[in-house]
């Protein structure tokens, strides 16, 4: 019987914890078109502040950087594969899957 209170007492606890941590994810991120078959990409999250980029390629490497005021990121010299785009603002940030075809 004690074992189950304590297993009970740890569960509810961590609940209470977990609802009380604030998420670090962009609220209402959308990146399109995805596939980028032209060479720009539009970047809109529900934070309208300006947002910091960083494209990285499969190995890692950060290929592409830019601080974005606007909802249009123009990418000229980016080859066709497979990206990770990160949007960072002040205390959030998100990563998602870019695809140029």
């Amino acid at each position: 019987m004690k074992k189950i209170g304590i297993i009970l007492c740890l569960a509810l606890s961590s609940s209470l914890f977990a609802q009380q941590t604030k998420s670090t994810e962009l609220a209402e991120l959308k990146i399109y078109p995805n596939p980028i078959t032209q060479a720009k990409v539009f970047i809109e999250t529900a934070d309208k502040d300006p947002k910091k980029i960083t494209i990285y390629d499969v190995f890692g490497t950060a290929i592409y950087t830019a601080d974005l005021k606007t909802k249009e990121l123009l990418l000229p010299n980016i080859k066709p594969g497979i990206y990770v785009i990160r949007i960072y603002t002040h205390e959030k940030s998100s990563s998602r899957k870019l695809v140029v075809k």
